[in-house]
């Protein structure tokens, strides 16, 4: 193992195609994992946020709040469940937002909230006609102050404040009051008004485990259903099949990057078939020239591991805010890495077979 660090440190040049390629790959295999978180915490990162339990819908609402109905008596139902200990409304909306000094036509998409149990990161619900706003929405032009006209009926909503991953089917969260949620899904939805006692979903917490929450809940009603935060997730309209796709185009990156290394090696372990001769013919086992290929393969993964995670940070920089849903964490960089180094690991052992078939005195007489 010694010899084959050595044999990096001395000739980095034999190693430098493989390493490029491989850099390559990892940018390609980090961007596109930063792409799929991104769009995700587009989508999910209102429901992600509920410190509830569990979240009741509907029977005939498909999982969708814009089609859930909760009536008064469903909501007493389950207040009074055991198991069951809070219960808050929840409602959206989703809207275009007029921003002060923006043009006409340059709306920000928005998500009006309306909710009773705060949220992970979100405030108690602001006074009447007020809504903390999503980072995201900071891209639009939005500042703390701003008077944002909702939708076609231009609905004014003051911003108070920001909270930070909150978004919701692609839009910034906006989150006020129940009252004032009903205020712009009155003017803006005139067709989807709602009584004064009514709310689209409830939030809902308790003592137990979530899916004990989820079964006091539904022995407590018949109209209705709850999810875990999960579920709810889950069913979110193109999440399951956005993450299957985007997974199943990192695996053939990694496959890409198990080939290369093991095209490569495979290459290089016939080269060194004379070296590899000698080494044996001085004592030295199989084993042990196969885990010198092994820790080179691994030193080249790390190496250009290292060189794509800066590529891609600095790439995560220079994109403009709000133009690509690009999310880079250090989890899916680290994952990423793991990911390459078995890619490496395997590749090298493609080698392994041609190291346990050289013979000495055939070698060296070749």
């Amino acid at each position: 193992m010694k010899l084959a660090l050595r044999e990096l440190v001395r000739k980095p040049g034999r190693f430098v195609t493989a390493t490029v390629i491989l850099t390559l790959i990892a940018v390609l295999l980090m961007f596109l994992g930063g792409l799929l978180d991104g769009l995700l915490r587009l989508s999910t990162g209102a429901i992600r946020a509920q410190s509830a339990d569990a979240i009741v819908y509907s029977d005939a609402s498909q999982s969708s709040f814009l089609r859930s109905r909760i009536e008064a008596d469903e909501r007493a139902a389950i207040e009074s469940a055991d198991g069951v200990d809070e219960v808050g409304g929840l409602g959206v909306v989703l809207l275009g937002a007029r921003v002060p000094d923006n043009g006409p036509r340059d709306l920000a998409n928005v998500a009006v909230w309306g909710y009773e149990l705060p949220p992970t990161g979100v405030p108690e619900p602001p006074g009447p006609g007020e809504a903390y706003a999503d980072e995201l929405l900071q891209a639009d032009g939005v500042e703390i102050g701003d008077e944002l006209l909702i939708g076609p009926a231009r609905t004014p909503i003051t911003v108070v404040g920001w909270v930070t991953d909150t978004a919701y089917n692609g839009s910034g969260g906006l989150w006020a009051d129940l009252e004032t949620w009903r205020g712009v899904l009155a003017e803006n939805r005139p067709d989807a008004v709602l009584a004064d006692d009514v709310v689209q979903a409830l939030a809902i917490s308790g003592p137990g485990d979530p899916a004990d929450v989820v079964a006091a809940a539904d022995a407590a009603n018949d109209g209705t259903y709850a999810l875990t935060i999960d579920d709810a997730i889950s069913a979110i309209p193109g999440v399951d099949e956005q993450s299957g796709t985007f997974n199943q185009i990192l695996g053939v990156t990694v496959v890409i990057a198990l080939v290369v290394i093991a095209l490569f090696f495979a290459l290089l372990t016939v080269e060194r078939t004379a070296l590899y001769g000698v080494l044996k013919a001085i004592g030295a086992r199989s084993r042990t020239i196969f885990g010198g290929l092994v820790v080179q393969a691994t030193a080249v993964t790390l190496i250009a591991s290292a060189i794509a995670g800066v590529l891609v940070v600095v790439l995560d920089l220079l994109i403009p805010p709000g133009s690509i849903p690009l999310y880079v964490s250090v989890g899916r960089i680290l994952l990423s890495v793991v990911l390459l180094l078995i890619a490496a690991v395997i590749g090298s052992a493609f080698s392994l077979r041609r190291v346990l078939r050289v013979d000495p005195a055939s070698a060296l007489g070749n």
